[in-house]
């Protein structure tokens, strides 16, 4: 595995993809972020030697590297889905090759639905733990220059950046909520009962991505800060039919909020 990342990791660096400081992963309906970046480099995923191809509608499937404020970041276009047919392994393995890249932080994005009661649709949800219903991506074979056999996951999301991004929002005047997300494998979404009994395992919201990210990440000692749209509930009573453009749709409207609390948190990492 380490020689095929840095094959990948050496032809980015070909493409003027040096020393990120931080990683960005962005989810349904939040591709827009991107025109905050000062563009570099991009390419397309398509060419980029080991990488899988994103088959999502709103998922365009680029890989970008520029300025975002005061930071060089290395952005994802569309991520990769368990739900896609891709092996666990490889929906993260983009996760790997920014760490090869030299990146620091991790953000991710994603629209989920809320469990949560008190949420509402539009509200923005900073994650500070997770549960996994998905393959864990560690399973196999583990290679000690990556990372441990048995990483630590009592902090998943890195403490200090949920702080900073809490005193960026509050200066923003961003209402945002924070809670536990819990990862399916998709791509349905869930019945009243599958959303009743994630509520009463804990979670708050539900989604299909960005965990198996997170435990890569952590692996390889990336702190890491994760937000979710809420971009449809699933409370009782409040349980109605969506699509995945009604996700998109959701998410997209609130994508400026999200937008303008990551570019200030990354000037401050």
């Amino acid at each position: 595995m380490l020689k095929i990342i840095e094959e990948t990791a050496t032809f980015l660096n070909s493409k003027g993809f040096t020393a990120p400081d931080a990683g960005i992963v962005l989810g349904t309906g939040l591709g827009g972020l991107v025109s905050k970046i000062q563009v570099i480099s991009e390419v397309d995923y398509t060419d980029i030697p080991n990488f899988p191809v994103s088959t999502v509608e709103g998922h365009e499937g680029k890989l970008i590297y520029g300025k975002f404020g005061s930071k060089k970041v290395v952005a994802m276009k569309g991520r990769f889905h368990f739900y896609e047919g891709y092996p666990v392994e490889q929906v993260v393995f983009p996760i790997r090759v920014m760490k090869y890249l030299g990146i620091k932080y991790l953000f991710l994005s994603n629209a989920a639905g809320g469990v949560n009661p008190d949420f509402a649709v539009g509200d923005i949800m900073i994650i500070d733990d997770h549960i996994n219903f998905l393959p864990n991506p560690l399973i196999g074979p583990n290679n000690n220059k990556i990372g441990p056999r048995f990483p630590d996951m009592s902090e998943a999301y890195d403490r200090s950046v949920i702080s900073k991004a809490e005193e960026v929002a509050d200066e923003l005047g961003i209402r945002v909520q924070k809670g536990v997300y819990l990862a399916t494998s998709g791509p349905t979404f869930e019945t009243p009962a599958e959303y009743k009994h994630f509520r009463t395992i804990g979670a708050d919201a539900v989604g299909m991505s960005t965990v198996p990210e997170v435990i890569v990440a952590r692996h390889m000692g990336i702190p890491c800060f994760a937000v979710s749209i809420i971009s449809d509930l699933g409370v009782e009573g409040k349980i109605h039919y969506i699509t995945h453009e009604m996700v998109t749709e959701a998410a997209a409207a609130t994508e400026s909020k999200m937008t303008s609390i990551m570019t200030h948190l990354i000037d401050k990492i």
